[in-house]
């Protein structure tokens, strides 16, 4: 589509014919001395019989043309496309998810059936993905060692299937919680302050890694990072027993969980610690985290333009030009 952008710069285009109206024609200034020439008394008869000469009809057209196309330069034409989406720019937020064999406990049910720990954060934080269209997300995976499974990146498709595809124990049969989060503050410490989350759900305590979660949490705080932190597990689970499983016995399979460390982490660093007994609780903690940190960020869009004013000044240029050769190759007249 094209648009003006100064449209009233067509108001310009009678300007020749008003001035013309409203001006006395100029004068032709006399020459101070006159030199009497023969030729002058031979072709009065002629020229007194030949009529005033005017401007070609051609020539008139053109300069017309020309005028036109510079009061069009003038009023700024623009070609503008159709909207185009930006990619909004919200929170950085890491997800990290612990793959130890823990995890692998089936304690949890999904649906009518009773299935392990790992397959319901799949499903749950899946669903948590897809909401946070606008912010950018990483995901790092960790058991005795951590790593970055997906960077900060928009491509929540991409992330979400990593973490689908990502299998129990992958990353080593213990737990570094300390390690996930300083992995976590090095991908975090260079994007704006106040807008740096990590979300860490584990079914443990730490016993494995080089740093201890304490002092990770301390550096997450000196650079300004949030952190949520969730515990995943039933308290209860019955073991078959010799007979069946109403012959066995009630444990608790999250026993080793270290509810005090993840809930000083969370503190020391501004967030919160939740505790996910069964998938329902797990689903309610990712809705109240969405609440907690909101994509606030209105959809942006803008339509590219492209300047066209060029053409018409270009037009008239070429109109000029070819009315110079014009006059200049026409004989003059005695």
């Amino acid at each position: 589509m094209i648009e003006l952008l100064w449209p009233w710069a067509l108001a310009l285009a009678p300007l020749p014919v008003l001035v013309r109206l409203l001006l006395p024609p100029l004068e032709q200034p006399l020459a101070a001395l006159t030199v009497p020439s023969i030729s002058r008394f031979r072709g009065a008869d002629a020229s007194a019989a030949r009529p005033a000469r005017r401007r070609p009809v051609g020539t008139l057209i053109l300069l017309w043309i020309a005028w036109f196309a510079v009061v069009t330069a003038v009023a700024r034409p623009q070609w503008i496309g159709d909207p185009v989406s930006l990619p909004t720019s919200g929170r950085d937020m890491i997800l990290a998810v612990d793959l130890s064999g823990s995890m692998g406990t089936e304690d949890m049910q999904l649906g009518d059936q009773i299935v392990n720990r790992l397959v319901v954060v799949k499903d749950v934080v899946g669903q948590f993905i897809e909401r946070r269209a606008g912010d950018r997300i990483g995901l790092i995976l960790f058991g005795t060692n951590a790593y970055v499974q997906a960077p900060l990146t928009f491509d929540l498709a991409t992330v979400n299937r990593l973490l689908i595809e990502a299998p129990i124990g992958i990353a080593g049969g213990r737990t570094a919680i300390g390690d996930a989060i300083g992995l976590a503050v090095k991908q975090l410490r260079q994007r704006p302050a106040s807008e740096r989350i990590l979300v860490l759900l584990t079914d443990g305590a730490s016993n494995s890694g080089e740093v201890s979660p304490e002092d990770a949490a301390a550096l997450a705080k000196a650079s300004g990072i949030r952190i949520y932190t969730v515990g995943v597990g039933a308290d209860a689970m019955r073991m078959p027993g010799l007979f069946g499983a109403l012959t066995g016995g009630i444990i608790n399979p999250s026993a080793e969980m270290d509810e005090e460390s993840l809930t000083a982490i969370a503190e020391l660093t501004g967030g919160r610690y939740f505790r996910a007994q069964n998938t329902e609780e797990l689903i309610g903690i990712y809705d109240l985290i969405d609440q907690l940190e909101p994509v606030e960020q209105d959809p942006q869009t803008y339509r590219p333009t492209i300047a066209l004013y060029h053409w018409p000044l270009g037009l008239a240029w070429s109109l000029v030009g070819l009315i110079v050769m014009l006059r200049a190759g026409r004989p003059a007249s005695g």
